[in-house]
């Protein structure tokens, strides 16, 4: 079982955590989310993690509700409750609970500070990295490349 812990998957992925004001429109958060290619936003005042808005909560409280995104705060439609990890954290037990909470994305947390952010997306693809190489690896020893 692959125990690597994500801060050793943010030394390859990086740091760089995009965030928002809570004050911010819905639109300016949704342009900067697609000036990225990203799916979620943190929201940051003042440097501490007060929330995320991601395209879900786009869907359900903006479209679905009628609200529209060049008028509303982020504020108003984030997901104020926001699960985090630690660089501590397991690649397997950050999967589990995007899993569990039925979510894509989770803030890092060191030191009472944003420290990254990993999706469900990046802790598959370093399983599947891991996974490869353990197949050459195996490989390897089969075809006698590598001593017994």
């Amino acid at each position: 079982m692959n125990t690597t812990p994500l801060r050793q998957l943010l030394r390859k992925k990086g740091t760089f955590v995009i965030t928002i004001d809570p004050g911010a429109t819905v639109y300016d958060a949704i342009a900067t989310m697609v000036d990225h290619n990203v799916g979620a936003i943190l929201v940051t005042e003042d440097g501490a993690l007060v929330g995320i808005f991601t395209e879900r909560d786009y869907l359900r409280r903006i479209v679905l509700r009628g609200r529209t995104s060049k008028t509303t705060a982020v504020k108003d439609v984030m997901t104020a409750e926001v699960i985090t990890v630690t660089p501590d954290t397991r690649v397997e037990t950050a999967l589990s609970v995007m899993t569990e909470a039925r979510c894509r994305h989770l803030p890092v947390i060191a030191d009472g500070r944003l420290a990254g952010l990993v999706s469900i997306g990046d802790c598959v693809k370093h399983l599947l990295r891991n996974a490869e190489a353990e197949i050459d690896t195996l490989e390897g020893y089969v075809r006698g490349r590598y001593p017994a």
